[in-house]
Formats: structure tokens, C-alpha cells, sequence
């Protein structure tokens, strides 16, 4: 682990970000993706430690930000320390307002129940 001047930076989701909010004072700022994008090149894949394990998330930070899939040290955090920085992706799902059916290739018919959109944060213990 980094000593407390090079703090690493941590990768949340929904949940693991309510687990790290345990104490502290926090300031939480929205972000686009191409600002996510521009925090995860301004680092080295060491200097992360992903706290979730949603593999959907992994497809938005790869995919849809277009940066090269890499492995992130895993590891469950309680606490965010005073000064230490996160980049969290947050899924959010609303029921859909239609349901259409598609066939999928191998014949299976599948329906749309809902919604599901990500939206980025960076969030800061400031004390």
C-alpha cells in the first residue's frame, strides 16, 4: 500500500461507494466521461485500486471510454483516508417505458424491461 502522501486513487461503484462514506468530510463532483477518461490516462494502472467487482462497470471504463483494458488491483475498501481522490461510475436503471421484443440469434426472444444509464463522479475526503 502507498504511504499516506501517495494515497492510491480508488475505482467505486454504487455500492462500494456507500461502504467508503463511513466518516469523514467529502466534497463529490459530477463529472463527463471524457473527464474520467482524462484522470484514468493521467495515472498508472498501479496507482488504482478497484473496489467493485461488476463487470458492467468494467465494460463502461473500457469500452465506452475507449481505454485500453488493463487489471486493476482489487481490494475492499472501508474508509477513504483524509486527502485520497475516486473516480466512481455509477449505473443508474429506470423501468422501460416500452417493451419491445427482439430475437436473438440463436431464436431466444428477449424483452426489454429496462433502462440503464452510468454517469461519472469524483469524489474527495477533504478531512
Amino acid at each position: 500500500m502507498k504511504d499516506s502522501k501517495n494515497l492510491p486513487f480508488l475505482l467505486l461503484d454504487n455500492s462500494s461507494m456507500m461502504s467508503v462514506l463511513n466518516e469523514g468530510e467529502f466534497k463529490c463532483y459530477n463529472i463527463t466521461f471524457e473527464e474520467a477518461k482524462v484522470i484514468l490516462e493521467a495515472h498508472n494502472t498501479d496507482e488504482f485500486l478497484k473496489c467493485f467487482s461488476n463487470p458492467d462497470i468494467e465494460s463502461v471504463i473500457f469500452n465506452h471510454l475507449g481505454i485500453p483494458k488493463c487489471d486493476f488491483e482489487y481490494k475492499k475498501i472501508r474508509n477513504m483516508r483524509p486527502g485520497q481522490n475516486a473516480l466512481v461510475f455509477k449505473l443508474y436503471c429506470t423501468p422501460s417505458e416500452t417493451q419491445p421484443i427482439i430475437q436473438a440469434d440463436d431464436g431466444v426472444e428477449a424483452k426489454k424491461i429496462q433502462n440503464v444509464y452510468v454517469y461519472c463522479q469524483y469524489l474527495v475526503r477533504l478531512a
